[in-house]
Formats: structure tokens, sequence, C-alpha cells
């Protein structure tokens, strides 16, 4: 870890200075790495009156978009947890912009000819020089194959996996150091958190990943006319080019447009929301960001999907969880909300149920007689994903991404056709989801897998039987013992050491000037040097400051 700060010692600076001069450099102070970095002072008065006046989320979102490429990523992944940030930070992460200039043609070529092993000319027949768009990670050119199919190529910038691997070393070790030194860091599992955003990242860097994304929702639909998903040509592919089927549309969000082709915007609404939930509900396996410049209309009403960098998966399990807390609130059910919750996140050992129960009944309330075609589908999940938050639940990333998804899907067919209500299009979902998990096909294959689970317990039962037996014999059990509010027993038993210390004190004190006064009055019959001296009133003033010293420190405590 040392070797790694001394290797990016500039970009640590970089990025400490970034941090402290938007406002948070208190943060890096307790971290330590203002001294080791030997940031001058004056950063923390540097900030001029514009950033001041700004809110904590746009300072958040400012200073990501200072630090680049990584950081806007994980801004950008982060805008998808609503489960582990504020409600204030989440909406200003969605605004972040990584528009960048593009990267020279001759880069582009030399990357094509060093991934794919021949130059450009040799695989296609026209390429064009000006790319069609420019993000962070990369750029797309249209082409022509050989073979004469048009496709778009999206090739990744030069040497930015190494740049984002620097950052994402440096996010590791100031997590790892937030974890030990802030106590809220270590609650929040922000080690956790940056590793899974890492693992996030590092998937989007990796075209051949994005490529086969495609191909698996594209086998989804492989027997519906309505939707489509550009072909991937995995033979002009690599980890950083990827060669796909171009397909020109029109973006969904380009209202006069559609209206202009003759396209029928209920179907298209009604489309996007059953091709979702479809993913969603049936696959478990969806598009984790469906902006409307991601979605495009053919002639005949017909959807378009593109870019799979970032998807979702939902395991049976969680799709179940999932169902489960769809169904809680539509039948307005506090305690089928809750179990849900629980059950699809990791709860903190100290939280608070009944309060967790208070925020659900608020929630419920929030919804309670609104009219299905009224409610939002995906701002009721995403607002019991900020119950979780408030309360240290954990949540799987998949999901907090489904509850993103939903949102904007939403805010898709709210332009497209504002009457469609997207939960009476999820019911018909929800019902095959019910049959599926009660159809007995299915049962019997849970009970066989529970079976053969209880199987294995049973044949290992006797071996953990004679370990701890053995263990047993030998003395070596451990015993666990959990005291439930151990903060409060120890300041009970401080006190009750404080008032009995101060009983002893009190005991000696009377003992000490009993004694003083019997040497005196023994002492003036026989006269000594010793008795010349004040010692009764010396003893008296030397025990008075030690009792009122001691009295002192038990009050300040303020446990006697």
């Amino acid at each position: 870890m040392f070797r790694n700060r001394i290797r990016h010692l500039q970009r640590y600076r970089d990025i400490v200075t970034v941090f402290t001069r938007y406002g948070f450099g208190f943060m890096m102070k307790e971290l330590g790495l203002l001294e080791w970095l030997s940031i001058p002072k004056r950063i923390f008065i540097e900030r001029n009156k514009e950033i001041q006046n700004k809110t904590t989320g746009e300072r958040v979102r400012l200073f990501l978009e200072e630090l680049g490429p990584t950081f806007i990523k994980m801004g950008q992944l982060a805008s998808t947890r609503p489960d582990v940030f504020p409600g204030e930070i989440i909406r200003e992460l969605e605004k972040l912009q990584d528009h960048v200039p593009p990267f020279s043609t001759e880069e582009v070529h030399r990357i094509i000819e060093q991934e794919l092993g021949a130059v450009t000319g040799a695989i296609f027949d026209h390429f064009s020089a000006t790319p069609l768009a420019a993000a962070s990670i990369g750029q797309v050119h249209s082409a022509v194959l050989k073979t004469g199919e048009r496709v778009a190529v999206k090739i990744q910038r030069p040497d930015i996996k190494s740049m984002i691997e620097t950052d994402l070393e440096i996010l590791h070790d100031l997590a790892g150091l937030a974890v030990h030194r802030l106590e809220w860091a270590a609650r929040y599992r922000i080690a956790d958190i940056v590793a899974e955003f890492s693992q996030s990242l590092r998937e989007e860097l990796d075209y051949e990943n994005e490529g086969r994304n495609s191909e698996k929702i594209a086998s989804q639909f492989k027997d519906d006319p309505h939707i489509r998903i550009p072909k991937v040509y995995g033979e002009y592919s690599s980890q950083k080019v990827l060669t796909m089927e171009y397909v020109e549309g029109i973006k969904l969000n380009e209202i006069q447009t559609l209206e202009g082709n003759g396209h029928d915007r209920k179907i298209l609404a009604e489309r996007v929301v059953n091709a979702i939930f479809e993913q969603v509900f049936m696959g478990g396996f969806f598009h984790g960001d469906p902006h409307p410049g991601n979605i495009l209309a053919l002639p005949e009403e017909t959807i378009v999907f593109i870019d799979f960098g970032m998807v979702g998966r939902l395991t049976p399990e969680m799709k179940n969880h999932f169902a489960s807390l769809v169904i809680g609130m539509m039948r307005q059910s506090s305690d089928e909300m809750i179990k849900a919750i629980t059950n699809m996140g990791l709860l903190p050992d100290d939280i608070n149920m009944p309060k967790l129960r208070m925020d659900v009944d608020l929630l419920r309330e929030k919804y309670y007689g609104v009219p299905f075609s009224q409610m939002s589908l995906g701002q009721a999940v995403n607002d019991l994903f900020s119950v979780a938050f408030r309360h240290s639940i954990r949540l799987p990333a998949d999901l907090t991404l489904l509850g993103k998804t939903l949102l904007t899907i939403e805010g898709v067919v709210e332009k497209l056709d504002p009457e469609l209500s997207i939960i009476s299009v999820a019911e018909p979902f929800g019902r095959r989801m019910l049959k599926e998990r009660f159809y007995p096909k299915n049962i019997a294959e849970k009970v066989r897998e529970h079976l053969l689970e209880y199987g294995e317990i049973l044949t290992g039962l006797p071996k953990d039987i004679k370990e701890f037996s053995a263990a047993m014999r030998k003395g070596k059990m451990k015993l666990e013992i959990v005291i439930p509010d151990l903060d409060l027993f120890f300041t009970k038993l401080k006190r009750i050491s404080n008032q009995l210390s101060f009983s002893i004190v009190l005991l000696s004190f009377s003992i000490i000037m009993t004694g003083l006064i019997i040497g005196s009055s023994l002492g003036k019959e026989t006269p000594t040097l010793l008795w010349d001296l004040p010692t009764i009133e010396i003893g008296f003033g030397i025990a008075a400051f030690m009792f009122l010293w001691l009295l002192y420190s038990i009050f300040k405590s303020g446990r006697f």
C-alpha cells in the first residue's frame, strides 16, 4: 500500500487537493493525508464564494467532474444507490456529465490494428473519421464492412484503462484508511462499496463483456419482431473495440420527430415498458441505463435497445423478494414490505425495528388510496430504498439499479403516453411470477433442493457431534457472551465504583482527622519540636484538598 502511495504521489496530491478545495478537507485531515502530502493550509480558505454557496450535493458533483473519468463513472454508479447515499446527493450525481473532446483518428486506427491484428482498410470498406459520439471511456465511429454491412465501431480511449486502474488503487487505499479511522465509514462499509463500484467499472471497460450482454438480451426477444437488439460482430471485436450493427432510428425523447414520422406514441410506450418488464421479471437480466438516448424507434413501432455497458442481474431469489415487495405495496401491508426489505438486504446488528416499522407505515400512508394509474412504481420502490438508507440496510446493487431503471423508464413513458399506468402493465408479470413461484414443478424442485441440503446436514451430523464432544472433553469450548446495552452497563458500573470511592475517601478523611486530633492532645503533655508546627491545620488542609479534588473528578465524570 505504501509503495502504491509513493508511485502515485502526484495523483494522491491532485485528489486530496480537489477534495479540500470543495470543502471536504476535514475528511482528508482525519485520514492523515494533509500532513503526509504536505498540502498547503491556504487551500482550506482558498475556496471562492461561488463554491462556498453551493450545496453539498453540488460540490460533490463538481469535484467528481474535475477529477475525471474514474470519479465521474463512480458517481454515475453511486447515483443508482439510494440505499447508500442521501437523496440530495443522488439528485446531483444524476447530472454528472462526461462530455470530452474526441481523440485523434490516428489513435483510432492504431488501436484497431493493435486489437484486431489488421489495418482499418483491411477490415472496413469505409471508416468515418468523425465520431458519432465521444465520452470519457470511448467514442463511436460509423463504418462499412468489406461485406457491405453498415456498422458502429466503439473504440476505447487510449491509456484510459491504466488511468482508471491507478484511481481505483487510490480509492481502495482511501476507503481502507477511512474504515480504520472513521466510525461512519466502517458502519456504511465504504470499502465494500468501493470494491463493488470498481467491479462494475472494470466490467464497463471490457467491450467483450458488453457484447455478451447485448447477445444475452437479444436472446430474450428472439421471437419478438417488435424488439430489436443490434447484432454484435464478434470477429471484429475485442476488449477495446466493439463492432455492432448500425441502426438508425429516432430517439424516444424526440416527440415531434416521432409524430412527424407517423409513430403511435401509445404503442411505443407500452412496448418499451413490456420489454423492460420482460427483461426484469422473466429473464432476470435487464438494461441498466434505458435513458431516451439508448432506446430508438423504427418503422412499425419497433423498439431498439442499444449500449449494454451497464446491466442488472436478478437471481430467482431476488426476483421473488422483489415480487413480494411489490405485492406488499399493492396490498398496503407494512408487515409484508418489512419482511421483503429484510429478506433483500443486510440488516445491521443495532437496527431499530420499531423505528423501521414506523418509517414503513409512514410510507404506506403516503401511497394509501392513491389509484394505481397515478402511482409511480419506480418512485415507490426508491422511497423504500431511502428507508433502507436511513436504517443502514445494505441492499444488493442490482436491486437498487432496478429501482433506478424503473424511474428512468417511467420518465421515458411519461413523455410518450402520460396516461399509461406502469403498475397496470406490471400486474400481468406479477401474476406470472406468482404462478411460477407456486407451480407444482417449481415447488417440487425447491423441495428436492432442500431435501438434498438437509441430507447433507444429516450425513455430517455424526461427525459434528463427535467433534463437539471431543472439544467438550478437552475443555476447548468457546463461550461468547453478548450483553445488550453494554455501554449502559459500564456506565452504571462506573457510577457504583465512584460512589464506593467517595465512601472510602470520606471514611479515610474521618480517620485521619481523628488521628490528628488525638495526636495533638497527647502532644500537649510531651512537647517536642514537631508539635510546635501547626500539624492539625496542615493535615486538615492536605486531606481537605485531596477530598475536594476527588469529589470534583467524580462529579465531572457525570457518573455519581
